[in-house]
């Protein structure tokens, strides 16, 4: 037998009923009650004795309890070593976030933080698509977006706005763009429809190429091919862009920092959440305006 059936027999032991054992271990009572019923079924004997006073441990699990006392005497001294390990902040971090803020924003991050905790290394997956942190494909995760659903710690850390950038030769040739709605003038395509443009400042602008990735769009521009409409931290990093003038910010999305409930008491992972955290709301009018 695992773990996780021992866990079970002496839980249910220890309180002699399947809500009590569900209780102690956190869950409900409807698992507690399938996993006993697995156990027996596996070990083609009964456990427990049921009657009105509750569960009674039979012969077959006598013999199995000081096993599984054993098991959880050397499940219990494996946490007390690893706590012990990682009581200082040492080791490797998986960090996932967008593309374009790992290319755009994350280095001078990176660089404070590594300064300040030497021996914490930052292994970065840059990727659009939200990592499933339950599953560990990343220890903590960055992401851009209105809402988080998924049962995980978060800090909503700022709310960015949107903002149109272009080249000073590119505006200069397209003057009074807020006048003319853009007319004249291409924006940047994101990929996929162009319906968004309707809805922009410039909407007599048409759509120039298609490039999905933010870093790609800022860098097109960059170019003279049109005009970017992308997070106003990113693209006031790019220095061949200006803000087109006349042209009003706009909400964009909450920027969050995730990770698995399991890993806030986890030293190195605390010390880079709050680092990050704090870098980051500290220079909130960067994203803000």
């Amino acid at each position: 037998m695992d773990w996780d059936n021992m866990r079970i027999l002496l839980a249910i032991h220890r309180a002699g009923s399947l809500r009590g054992a569900a209780e102690a271990l956190h869950v409900n009572h409807a698992t507690v009650a399938r996993a006993l019923k697995a156990a027996e079924d596996s070990l083609g004997t009964r456990l427990f004795d049921r009657s009105a006073k509750g569960l009674s441990i039979t012969q077959p699990g006598e013999v199995l309890l000081p096993h599984a006392e054993g098991m959880e005497r050397r499940m219990l001294e494996v946490q007390r070593q690893l706590t012990g390990l990682d009581a200082a902040p040492t080791g490797v971090v998986r960090f996932s976030l967008p593309p374009s803020f790992a290319q755009g924003l994350f280095a001078p991050i990176l660089a404070a933080f590594s300064a300040q905790y030497p021996d914490i290394r930052v292994d970065v997956i840059g990727t659009n698509r939200i990592s499933d942190l339950a599953r560990q494909e990343a220890d903590v995760s960055l992401r851009a977006a209105h809402h988080v659903e998924e049962d995980l710690v978060g800090r909503r850390l700022v709310d960015y706005v949107v903002a149109a950038f272009a080249t000073p030769a590119y505006v200069d040739a397209h003057p009074d763009l807020m006048a003319t709605g853009g007319e004249g003038a291409h924006w940047i395509g994101w990929g996929g429809d162009d319906n968004w443009i309707a809805s922009s400042p410039l909407p007599k602008a048409k759509a120039r190429h298609s490039l999905p990735e933010i870093f790609m769009q800022t860098r097109a521009a960059a170019q003279g091919l049109g005009i970017a409409w992308v997070p106003a931290v990113l693209g006031d990093g790019e220095p061949d862009l200006i803000r087109v003038p006349g042209v009003p910010v706009v909400p964009g999305r909450s920027i969050w920092i995730l990770l698995h409930s399991d890993l806030r008491r986890t030293a190195r992972v605390r010390a880079f959440v709050d680092f990050v955290s704090a870098w980051i709301v500290q220079r909130r009018a960067d994203f803000e305006t």
